[in-house]
């Protein structure tokens, strides 16, 4: 993509891409957002099945919270993010993202029916160590690009991920049958142990079974073979919306230079978001 003069007129304009594009239908009561930015427009729907962040995007859209800030992390073949309240006319060398809205919404994870695939519309929100329920940014979004996956590739990431969570799943049993276990050892008590051992092994696979970090459907795997996505990201932040048009756009933004904290050196600006329905 040409941006020969983007230093004097802003960010250039996406071109129209070849690449096919999934189709995406919206319901009649389904509400439609247009988020017009310096590379052009980007239609998203949001889901009804998460009515908080639903409701709480229009809210920050009708109240112009969104107008002028710019695109303040971008990672090819990832995504893009926006949703700093205050990320307007930030000088290229002061830190940028870390604002936000005065709360955190809770977690709407409709997990497997939403998920990372190319598109997918979610909430940013702080990690698991400081924010073990997974309570969303009030304000920062992200739009979702990806990559595509085959089938080998994806059933790996799927045993590494329930993996990972079977051994979280055991060390929290672990810890909280903590005075158990050191009076066994104290006492030298190993047949005492290994039973404990092999009870809390039983109850973190039953777990997983109800809670897995990944559980790939027919559609999953099709979509992210297909089209692309962020898998690891699934079942770990609520996923409330995808883009209907506009997918050349998103992938222009996220293939623009960027300097090494992910901002674009030519700021990427949402001019304007509107509900459209």
């Amino acid at each position: 993509m040409l941006c020969v003069l983007a230093l004097s007129i802003g960010a250039c304009k996406a071109e129209k891409s070849d690449k096919p594009m999934p189709v995406v239908t919206v319901a009649d009561d389904e509400h439609v957002v247009l988020i017009e930015t310096s590379m052009g427009n980007i239609k998203v729907k949001l889901y009804n099945e998460t009515p908080k962040h639903r409701d709480n995007f229009i809210k920050l859209v009708k109240e112009h919270t969104y107008d002028g800030i710019i695109f303040h992390r971008v990672i090819d073949k990832f995504m893009i993010q926006a949703g700093d309240p205050t990320a307007k006319n930030v000088p290229m060398d002061e830190p940028v993202g870390q604002g936000d809205v005065p709360y955190t919404l809770p977690a709407e994870i409709v997990y497997p029916k939403y998920y990372h695939k190319y598109g997918a519309l979610a909430a940013a929100r702080e990690g698991d160590e400081e924010n073990p329920n997974r309570e969303s940014s009030g304000a920062q979004f992200y739009l979702v690009v990806g990559q595509k996956w085959n089938k080998p590739s994806l059933e790996r990431k799927e045993m590494e991920l329930n993996d990972a969570k079977l051994r979280a799943n055991f060390d929290k049993l672990v810890q909280q049958h903590q005075k158990e276990v050191d009076t066994y050892r104290t006492q030298k008590a190993t047949d005492k142990l290994l039973a404990l051992q092999e009870s809390l092994e039983k109850e973190a696979k039953e777990m997983l079974q109800k809670d897995p970090a990944m559980k790939l459907t027919d559609q999953m795997m099709q979509d992210y073979i297909q089209w692309g996505g962020t898998p690891h990201l699934d079942n770990a932040y609520t996923v409330f919306g995808e883009v209907v048009e506009g997918m050349d756009v998103v992938e222009a933004i996220s293939k623009v230079r960027t300097n090494r904290a992910a901002r674009p050196v030519e700021d990427v600006v949402i001019n304007k978001v509107s509900v459209l329905k």
